[in-house]
């Protein structure tokens, strides 16, 4: 590699289908399998198909009904625990090789490591030293790699996505100058990191349809057209990347926020949505407990039935104290879904945030607030936390939990909005 620094991105290939494969003892490369819930219709999202698929022709987050009718396949419940286990063990062979101030984890089945200083360390090239790494996975798990290595982090990406797909050993390579002369051509434009179709199209309406048209078009007209993000494009279209895994390490927000989001399983009326909401902020709550923070700004999305092509509702109150009481959070939450939400239109989906979170020690009270009681409620949600640790998160349950609608229970045992198979 030309420049400083080398850079590598692996991906494990399929990764819950391949999960699922080797469960089953069974050959991701030749099963015909989908990760999805067969308890919801067939409009539900595959989480993964496995690579045996992918090679005739089916797309990763296809829906169920959109796998062609000739494809005979097995159906797998997700089970996000034991996906999380895998990649658990997979970080750790990493670790056997790069330390993790090294190593920045993009999602649950990709990795990015600089590798610059190991490379004379091993006395290997950086493709030795992916290809080891792929083969310790494979031998450990079963699970298959690819991975693409640039002299930046965009540029290892970009192997990765694109050119790792057509060369048999599955570990694409690219500086700034081979990404130049092998990808300045390339279609759809879709397939390059952070361009997705309303920004690809945004850019055929100028008449660019290629990475060498945005790296020579006029840049104050892609400012206009994309403010400051334009930076970012004219960078890539150039294959350069400035931020490195210790920039991304050393980086602090400025503010901090948490947030619960869920697609409902039907559409809600105004009174079943508020419920929801309700059961949000007591969840949050208890994350704040847990973590120690405390949050005076709430913000609330609801969007309503797809059906009603509606504007959603979004808003945000700003409460005198700061604080993780459930009992005053809640009823602020409450007051913000009267004040926003439509209550004649049906809802389907609801996104809660607490904003500006801080440490509890900068908790504040108003002249209305009791310390004392405060404190009681914070005791007891401290409780609720070490039982949730011991017997499982649906050991202790509110009221609210088992009315009718209520989702708590369900999502209670899921992780990341999908069964965790325990």
């Amino acid at each position: 590699m030309s420049q400083d620094r080398t850079y590598i991105c692996i991906d494990l290939k399929s990764f819950y289908a391949s999960v699922e494969c080797r469960e089953r003892g069974l050959d991701p490369l030749t099963t015909n399998l989908v990760v999805a819930d067969p308890e919801r219709t067939e409009k539900t999202i595959c989480l993964a198909v496995s690579p045996a698929m992918r090679a005739r022709g089916v797309p990763g987050r296809c829906r169920v009904f959109q796998i062609p009718p000739d494809i005979d396949y097995m159906m797998a419940p997700p089970r996000m625990q034991l996906y999380i286990d895998y990649s658990a063990d997979i970080y750790a062979i990493y670790l056997q090789y790069i330390s993790k101030e090294d190593i920045h984890v993009y999602s649950i089945d990709e990795a990015f490591m600089d590798v610059t200083d190991y490379l004379p360390m091993y006395r290997m090239s950086a493709k030795e030293l992916s290809m080891k790494i792929m083969e310790d996975v494979y031998a450990a798990t079963g699970i298959t790699a690819a991975c693409g290595i640039g002299t930046n982090l965009y540029l290892a990406k970009i192997a990765l996505d694109i050119t790792a797909k057509h060369v048999e050993d599955h570990i694409g390579i690219l500086d700034e100058e081979s990404y130049k002369r092998t990808l300045w051509s390339h279609k759809p434009l879709t397939d390059f990191w952070r361009i997705g179709s309303g920004i690809a199209k945004h850019l055929e309406g100028a008449g660019i349809y290629t990475m060498e048209g945005i790296a020579k078009a006029d840049e104050d007209m892609l400012y206009r057209m994309f403010g400051i993000d334009a930076e970012l494009l004219i960078d890539h279209a150039w294959g350069r990347e400035t931020t490195t895994i210790a920039d991304i390490k050393a980086y602090r927000p400025k503010e901090n926020s948490i947030s619960s989001s869920q697609v409902l399983g039907c559409d809600y009326d105004f009174e079943g949505g508020r419920l929801i909401a309700k059961e949000m902020a007591d969840l949050l709550c208890l994350e704040l407990v847990e973590k120690g923070l405390v949050t005076d700004s709430i913000s609330l999305y609801v969007g309503y039935s797809r059906r009603l092509q509606k504007k959603s509702a979004h808003g945000t109150i700003t409460m005198p104290v700061t604080t993780s009481s459930a009992k005053k959070i809640m009823g602020y939450t409450q007051e913000l879904f009267e004040q926003i939400v439509d209550r004649n239109a049906p809802i389907h989906r609801v996104t809660l945030a607490f904003n500006r979170v801080v440490d509890e020690m900068y908790q504040q009270y108003d002249l209305f607030t009791d310390p004392a009681e405060i404190e009681r409620e914070h005791k007891i949600q401290k409780t609720m936390l070490e039982i949730k640790e011991k017997f499982g998160k649906n050991a202790i349950l509110k009221g609210m939990n088992l009315e009718k609608g209520a989702t708590t229970i369900e999502r209670n045992r899921q992780i990341g909005g999908h069964k965790s198979g325990e």
